[in-house]
Parts: structure tokens; C-alpha cells; sequence
């Protein structure tokens, strides 16, 4: 269980892969995408993360989890998550921080969020399907990998929409909570490893697009015996300075790179392919 509350820059000449898994066999590598296949994140979903191991960029998915990205929005224009310490980090798991005391049990005077374990899918979401197993669809919504109902189950429900939920790969934003499923606040975590175990369980609402190495260079423990990593200047993308904001471009996912990647991943992994698996190209400047 989670528990929060009471309980570099790349450039396009070396794409960011944030795939997950480990013992993956080497493919060969393809051209990056070309200048039409590029997603530009809007800058109100960006986050930088500075910390003392590095930067970490992460894209926010509001399409998913609206109510945690507006919290984590106005929490990191509010200042509260600059300094705080990555109190909680467990090897092969996730990194755990946003405690405004540091202690692992605290949280902001802020009502708790209301829990956005799934969401509701329709024609216009901005799904790419990797693969349909079992009666389901998994691919990504713009950075997020997702699991969803099949499509055609559309048809027979009454909204027209079908089910669907962030699944945690490495790299995904989840946030943390206690027993109470709708008891989180300001905590949240990033995860070194997949771990699907997860989903449903926990919201995920956003995705690393930079920096999952700086995520699995964190010191770990449970808890960090004198925690010393931490984010030390948290900001939205669109908050920073003209002059010193980086350029963030994602390969979109309806581009034939993309398309291609996805098989090129299918083809080597075979029976074992996870979206976890499918590398998302990032071009930071």
C-alpha cells in the first residue's frame, strides 16, 4: 500500500525512451520521428522538477484525472512542493514525496480529492491502441499508457463511452492516500518500475517524459534514513521565464513513427509485449 497522509535536457539526437521494461531483447533502432510527428504539450501540463539528482519533466493528463491535475497544478503555483524530501523509495517499486512535513504523514489544510481511479473513454479521446487482449484495448492517451474496454463495447452503453484507467509503468504519477479511497491530498509518487498491481487502486495522472533516471538514482528506503533527495524548485512550464523555458515536444501518438514503433516493440517481444514496452520520444531543447 501507498501510504501518504497519516499512513536532462535531451535533444532530438538522443530521444528519451521511457518504456519499461528490463530485459527487453535489442531491436534496431529507427530515423526519430519527422517534424510533422511531433505533439507539443500544452504548458499548463508540464512540470519541471529540479532536484539535487537532476531534472525530471513530467507531462499532467487532465483527460484522465482532472480534479489531481488542478490540485497538483495549484499546489506547485502555491510553492508547497519546492523543497520537499523524497521521504519513502523503494527499489523496483516508486519514489514518494509532496509531504509538506517531510514526515511521510502529513498533508496540506486542503479537502482531500475525491478518488479518479478510472475514467470515461469516447470517440474524441486521444487513444492510440497498442494491442486488444482479452476483451481489452492498451495503448496510450498523449503521454499515459492505458487500459480500456474494448471499443465495441460503446455500442451498449448508455453514455456511449467505455471504462479506462492509467496503468502504472515506469515513470507514471500516482498519488498516494491511506485506507480511504478518497483521502488524498498533496503526496505522490513516481514509479522506478512497473507495477500494475496498482491500477484501479491508486490515480495515476501523469507520466515522466524526462528524467526516470534521476527517479531511480533517489536513495532509497522505507522509510529514507535522513532523507537528503529533494525536489527543489518545483514549476508549470508555463511559470518559468521565457528566457530560461525549455522547448518540450512528444512524439504524437497518432503518427506513423509511433505506429511503427508499436509493431517494431510487438515484433521483438512477442507473446511477453506490455505498453510498458512502447518507447515515447521526447525532445527537450
Amino acid at each position: 500500500m501507498i501510504r501518504p497522509l497519516i499512513a536532462t535536457a535531451a535533444v532530438l539526437s538522443s530521444l528519451v525512451a521511457v518504456g519499461g521494461a528490463q530485459a527487453a531483447p535489442k531491436v534496431a533502432k529507427i530515423a526519430p520521428p519527422g517534424p510533422t510527428e511531433w505533439r507539443t504539450p500544452a504548458p499548463e501540463d508540464v512540470v519541471v522538477i529540479d532536484t539535487n539528482k537532476g531534472r525530471v519533466i513530467l507531462e499532467l493528463i487532465p483527460e484522465v484525472a482532472p480534479g489531481h491535475v488542478a490540485r497538483f497544478q495549484e499546489l506547485t503555483r502555491e510553492g508547497v512542493y519546492d523543497g520537499r524530501t523524497f521521504f519513502r523509495v523503494i527499489d523496483r517499486f516508486m519514489a514518494q514525496t509532496g509531504d509538506p512535513d517531510d514526515t511521510g504523514e502529513g498533508g496540506t489544510k486542503k479537502s482531500n480529492l475525491k478518488a479518479e481511479f478510472t475514467f470515461r473513454r469516447d470517440a474524441s479521446t486521444p487513444f492510440t491502441a497498442a494491442a486488444a487482449p482479452a476483451g481489452t484495448e492498451v495503448g496510450l492517451l498523449k503521454s499515459l499508457p492505458v487500459v480500456s474496454q474494448a471499443w465495441s463495447w460503446a455500442e451498449v452503453t448508455s453514455d456511449k463511452k467505455v471504462s479506462a484507467w492509467g496503468t502504472y509503468c515506469p515513470g507514471v504519477v500516482g498519488e498516494a492516500r491511506d485506507e480511504d479511497v478518497n483521502s488524498a491530498n498533496s503526496q505522490f509518487f513516481l514509479m522506478r518500475q512497473p507495477y500494475p498491481s496498482l491500477d484501479k487502486r491508486y490515480t495515476a495522472f501523469g507520466r515522466v517524459l524526462v528524467g526516470l533516471d534521476v527517479v531511480r538514482a533517489i536513495k532509497t528506503g522505507e522509510p529514507v534514513e535522513k532523507p537528503q533527495d529533494r525536489m527543489t524548485k518545483v514549476r508549470l512550464l508555463a511559470d518559468i521565464p521565457p528566457a530560461e523555458r525549455p522547448s518540450v515536444r512528444v512524439v504524437d501518438t497518432a503518427s506513423p513513427w509511433f505506429k511503427a514503433e508499436i509493431a517494431r516493440k510487438r515484433a521483438a517481444r512477442g507473446a511477453d509485449f506490455s505498453v510498458c514496452d512502447v518507447d515515447l520520444a521526447v525532445d527537450v531543447r
